[in-house]
């Protein structure tokens, strides 16, 4: 139901953008987000954009991040721009009826991301 893709290996500074395939639900009426997992820490929600707009960040990428929903398309991207050896982890997609965060719904497999010159 939902397929991650555009993870890889970036060089500290660069950009990356992660989509989100979504099918069998109406995306437009569900909250949808990104999280990630990191060895030894806990997993983090990094972004969440609720069915009618509004948009949460975690403090650790504020200003560097960004996530947007296309509805038509069904697929939730981020945008990863300044990405720092810190936002190096497994980026997991999620999907859920209700608010952020998204957890008690759909999940994708993940995609690595690796921040390293």
């Amino acid at each position: 139901q939902l397929k991650e893709s555009g993870g890889g290996l970036v060089e500290p500074g660069g950009s990356l953008r992660l989509s989100c395939a979504t099918s069998g639900f109406p995306l437009e009426r569900y909250a949808a987000g990104w999280f990630r997992r990191a060895p030894g820490k806990e997993r983090e929600m990094v972004s969440c954009v609720n069915s009618d707009g509004r948009i949460v960040y975690a403090d650790s990428v504020k200003g560097r991040f960004t996530i947007s929903r296309d509805s038509a398309k069904k697929t939730v991207f981020l945008q990863m721009n300044n990405v720092q050896p810190d936002d190096s982890a497994v980026y997991i997609c999620a999907a859920a009826w209700g608010e952020c965060p998204p957890t008690l719904g759909y999940w994708g497999m993940g995609t690595q991301v690796t921040v390293s010159s």
